[in-house]
């Protein structure tokens, strides 16, 4: 149960990024929910594929590597959500960063069991 509210919230807040940022698009709610479903997938699994294999560059860059890995996620989401547009790397490093803080604000929401 607790995992659909976290889904719901997130796609709640890619929605209100959405009209916050010009750079994002979403179609409507039910696109924003395709999205977080796909952006939780693709934390899971294609994220920790790219931290292993770019683990040197963020070693050097101490980690603010992964910043630039998290918009490359979002990016993906792009390509695989008909109705959720990013205009550029930037507006998705943009959204990436906004989300997080979206997440944690909205997530502290929710009682811990």
């Amino acid at each position: 149960m607790k995992l659909i509210i976290k889904l719901l919230l997130t796609a709640l807040a890619v929605v209100i990024l959405s009209k916050i940022l010009p750079g994002v698009a979403v179609e409507g709610y039910g696109s924003a929910i395709i999205v977080a479903i796909v952006i939780a997938l693709l934390r899971l699994i294609v994220k920790p594929i790219l931290v292993l294999l770019t683990l040197p560059i963020t070693i050097i860059t101490f980690g603010l590597f992964l910043l630039i890995i998290n918009a490359f996620i979002i990016m993906m989401a792009d390509y695989f959500v008909g109705g959720f547009a990013v205009a550029t790397i930037w507006w998705a490093l943009l959204f990436s960063l906004l989300l997080s803080l979206f997440q944690s604000l909205l997530f502290s929401l929710i009682k811990e069991d």
